[in-house]
């Protein structure tokens, strides 16, 4: 019998890209308040449900109080603008929507939502489940393994969802999962305000991991080592005591914590109660019936059903590995690149 499935959401990342998406239009409830992105997180957690069959959810947000990381280094993150109100706004409510509607939603103090990514994947490891985490971020990526994929939404929504395992990253990116955080913390993150080390980009960090396998052996190298792999010019920055604090700093700011307190899966079970998800979500102006059926433990609904909830449906995938031997594949694929 395969293992039990966890699928757990970023819920900003995803919200997030749902405002700025705006999929159904500027959707107001009828307070005049706005929706949009609230509908079309609860729609990304719906359609996942429906083609990944999962036990249990979680959905994690950032902490809107305090952060421990800029607590630590105040320019991360300093550079964003000022959010949209009505972004603010679905920020504020989402995790009481979510809660409302019965889903597990964990908001950790100081923390955020990647936190509640690690930390469930390792809860559902240690208890010999599997896990997908959706998000939009790439920061997961360095959580997966044997028993953890990556299901990350990019530009164009669900169309161009990717599902990626222990197998898929190192042909995405060239690195494994265990490399991903040097492979980032060497290029850096501009969307953190957090700047790489200089001539390293994606492809001469791949170049320098693929020839050592971690930063730590290739500050070990010899330098005609370190020239021959990426260069000189880059073979001389890396070399640079300014490139250790700048490698150290974006490791330290990129780890996710595996240890927050986390409800325990038993409280993250499948089926939710249709009627008090229905009730919540219109309590927001938010009319959606059909397309909840894998969350609530109901069966698919006829084509014309799934239409009454503008709902696009996302392409058909074919699971790879470890998903692949759990549940009967939806027939179509969808690719990884």
């Amino acid at each position: 019998m395969p293992p039990p499935l966890l699928l757990v959401l970023d819920g900003n990342s995803l919200l997030h890209r749902a405002y700025h998406a705006a999929a159904f239009g500027e959707l107001l409830a009828p307070d005049g308040s706005p929706v949009w992105a609230l509908h079309g997180l609860v729609g990304y957690l719906a359609r996942a449900a429906a083609h990944l069959s999962p036990d249990a959810v979680i959905v994690g947000f950032d902490c809107p109080v305090s952060s421990e990381r800029k607590s630590w280094y105040p320019a991360y993150k300093a550079h964003r603008p000022d959010k949209a109100d009505a972004l603010v706004a679905q920020l504020a409510v989402a995790p009481l929507l979510l809660a409302d509607c019965g889903v597990c939603t964990v908001v950790p103090p100081a923390y955020e939502a990647d936190d509640v990514l690690a930390s469930a994947a390792a809860a559902a490891r240690a208890a010999g489940w599997q896990s997908v985490l959706m998000t939009s971020d790439r920061d997961a990526f360095a959580l997966i393994d044997e028993t953890t994929s990556v299901l990350r939404v990019r530009n164009g929504g669900f169309d161009e969802a990717v599902l990626i395992d222990e197998a898929a990253l190192p042909a995405l990116y060239g690195v494994t999962p265990a490399q991903y955080r040097d492979f980032a913390a060497l290029r850096g993150d501009p969307s953190d305000n957090l700047h790489g080390v200089r001539q390293f980009g994606a492809t001469t960090a791949k170049k320098l991991l693929a020839a050592f396998g971690s930063v730590e052996a290739a500050w070990e190298a010899p330098a005609s080592s370190l020239e021959a792999a990426v260069g000189a010019q880059a073979a001389a920055f890396f070399a640079e005591p300014a490139s250790r604090e700048i490698v150290s700093r974006n490791r330290r700011l990129m780890s996710m914590r595996g240890d927050l307190e986390l409800p325990g899966l038993a409280s993250a079970r499948l089926p939710l109660d249709y009627l008090v998800m229905r009730q919540a979500l219109r309590a927001r102006g938010i009319n959606l019936g059909p397309s909840l059926w894998a969350l609530v433990g109901g069966a698919p609904p006829p084509p014309s059903a799934q239409a009454v909830d503008e709902t696009p449906e996302l392409r058909p995938w074919v699971f790879r590995n470890g998903l692949s031997a759990r549940r009967d594949p939806t027939p179509g694929q969808l690719s990884l690149f």
